[in-house]
């Protein structure tokens, strides 16, 4: 058996919270987390929305039941099963949405754009910062951390000048010891000191929090 692969055009959605035109001066991209969707996900970020500040929301590109054969339906970025591949695709998605967005504002503008990744959409988000040749101003990794298998030399050079945070609940029960060990140690080979913010809670989006961050 031969596996082959094969290029063709693909459509996909993402999501809007507020406007983008010549008041436009704050985007912020939000990549949301394993079974989510990006329509429920951006409303977390509601409280961002004013006349100067757009949310951007894409969508994992696979899309699955969460039960069984019907129902709920989330997405997801990527699995183990031709993850190089998924990584591609979305990092192509994600720099053909940017691109989009961008020519959408006035260009006299000087834009802050901030990148936020949520549970798995912090590693999506920090490979697209990587490997996506795109400009911002902020990563932002919420309850989720680097994936271990970026080319740190590479990460490094374009996050040094770069704003990183780290947010995570202290309830969380995906952010054990041992993550926040790994947390640590994947800072340490970025070469970056993430401004780390804490909350009383869970996994989840804290609007406290968020209203502080911006």
């Amino acid at each position: 058996m031969k596996q082959q692969s094969i290029k063709f055009g693909f459509q996909a959605r993402y999501f809007q919270l507020g406007e983008l035109n010549e008041h436009t001066q704050n985007i912020v991209f939000v990549l949301h987390g394993y079974g989510q969707q990006a329509k429920y996900f951006i409303r977390k970020f509601e409280v961002l929305k004013n006349e100067n500040t757009c949310v951007i929301a894409p969508e994992g590109l696979s899309r699955f039941y969460l039960k069984g054969f019907s129902g709920r339906v989330g997405a997801t970025w990527m699995t183990k099963e031709e993850r190089l591949t998924d990584i591609a695709n979305y990092v192509n998605y994600l720099n053909s949405i940017y691109s989009n967005v961008l020519a959408c504002c006035s260009s006299s503008n000087q834009m802050n754009v901030t990148l936020l990744g949520f549970s798995q959409g912090a590693a999506t988000v920090s490979r697209w910062a990587v490997n996506g040749f795109i400009s911002f101003n902020r990563l932002i990794l919420w309850a989720g951390i680097f994936p271990p298998d970026m080319d740190f030399e590479k990460a490094a050079n374009i996050v040094e000048s770069k704003e990183i945070h780290y947010v995570y609940g202290t309830q969380d029960p995906f952010i054990t010891p041992e993550r926040l060990s790994e947390m640590n140690l994947l800072s340490s080979k970025m070469q970056v000191s993430p401004i780390i913010t804490t909350f009383s809670g869970v996994h989840d989006i804290d609007q406290t929090v968020l209203r502080e961050l911006f």
